[in-house]
């Protein structure tokens, strides 16, 4: 159907939709207890996990920007004491909710394949002798970590690994349900057995297919609010476009969703499917939840930022992470946090906590045009990054 014809989402309504559903429209200051932690990461879906740790690792920075009464010890209370999360993957290494853990037992069959034939390639023949050599090792030592396999070497080896081969074999494990991560030290995996690991409550027979795609086509676009059926399927990563073109199809002809016209930042407008009820929702709500006029930084690797062209499009707001761009080609930094205030995002900052120097720096600072540097707005970035600077635990703000 034209695009012109159907129910129309502003496009401050497309934004405030989406930070509510993202966690970004609720005070930032109101207590976080760990129920309150563990319906958060349940409403996102996944928290994404990355290594570079510039000021706080990305899923410690997810969390603290949607509530900076949010502490490191509290998600590895739920990780590690009450196992109702865990790590595994989605485009990406993530946490989440353990009650998925039956929804990912397709994927982990999924994975089993393609990653040994991957892994067989790039490491050798000899790659299912490490695979059991290493699950033997866990299933009758306990939680073990790479570096406690380090001197292990099969005969007749022939293989070159960039990681030593148990290690890829840990990985393996870990990608296909056999091991989970039990805890981590230092930010390196500790892996076990996962049925030592994740609840018995949560290890259920797994879905058949249809039942499968329908968790993940309905479970994302309750998180997208409205998207096309790439944009479901790259939520999760475990369908192709082609099994969520059929279910949107399927559910619109059900009656369960409803064709919508979604304006862009620049005007334009673009079909997108939405649960039916929404075009009502925003007929008798049409402000929807105005969300606290802060300013944030974000994590680069946020879920609000994480699908470039949708970002785009919504918010007029052009990211990409340039960690991999030699430092003369990069036109902002390293690792640059889009500064969200209220539904804008309106501009970007290079920031890193020097922890040598006791301090938060700023390294660089970009408005984005039209953006007015004015005395409420400079007030409202220093007041979060001296936020930013307690949960660092660094000891001073450096401006430019």
């Amino acid at each position: 159907m034209p695009s012109d014809s159907l129910p129309l989402v502003t496009n401050r309504q497309a934004r405030r939709l989406l930070l509510q559903a993202q966690g970004l429209a609720e005070p930032p200051n109101r207590k976080l207890d760990l129920a309150g932690l563990q319906d958060l990461v349940e409403r996102l879906g996944f928290v994404q996990v990355d290594s570079i740790n510039i000021v706080e690792r990305a899923h410690h920075q997810i969390l603290f920007s949607r509530n900076q009464t949010y502490r490191q010890k509290q998600l590895a209370r739920l990780l590690e004491g009450e196992r109702s999360l865990f790590e595994n993957w989605t485009h990406d290494a993530a946490i989440l909710p353990s009650r998925f853990w039956t929804w990912w037992q397709p994927r982990f069959e999924r994975e089993r394949e393609r990653l040994a034939g991957r892994w067989r390639n790039w490491h050798g023949a000899d790659f299912e002798s490490y695979i059991g050599h290493v699950a033997a090792r866990v299933a009758a030592e306990g939680p073990l970590m790479a570096r406690d396999f380090g001197a292990y070497r099969p005969k007749g080896s022939q293989g070159w690994w960039d990681w030593h081969p148990e290690k890829v074999a840990l990985e393996y494990l870990w990608r296909t349900g056999v091991l989970a991560v039990a805890r981590r030290v230092a930010f390196q995996k500790v892996y076990d057995l996962a049925e030592r690991v994740i609840p018995a409550a949560h290890r259920g027979p797994p879905p058949d297919g249809q039942a499968f795609r329908d968790w993940n086509c309905r479970s994302a676009l309750e998180r997208l609010v409205f998207a096309t059926p790439g944009e479901i399927a790259r939520f999760w990563d475990a369908l192709s476009p082609a099994e969520a073109t059929a279910w949107c199809h399927e559910a619109l002809a059900a009656g369960e969703l409803v064709e919508v016209a979604v304006e862009g930042a620049d005007g334009g407008r673009r079909a997108a499917f939405a649960f039916a009820g929404l075009p009502e929702r925003l007929a008798a709500e049409p402000e929807v939840c105005q969300p606290p006029a802060r300013l944030r930084a974000l994590s680069p690797f946020d879920p609000l930022i994480r699908d470039r062209q949708r970002l785009e499009r919504v918010f007029g707001f052009d990211y990409r992470i340039e960690v991999f761009v030699p430092a003369p080609k990069r036109r902002y930094g390293y690792y640059v946090f889009p500064l969200l205030e209220g539904e804008r995002l309106v501009g970007r900052a290079d920031l890193k906590a020097d922890r040598r120097a006791d301090t938060l720096k700023v390294q660089g600072l970009w408005w984005e045009p039209k953006v007015r540097a004015a005395r409420g707005r400079t007030a409202a970035l220093e007041a979060e990054l001296e936020r930013l600077r307690r949960f660092a635990c660094v000891g001073r703000v450096a401006l430019p």
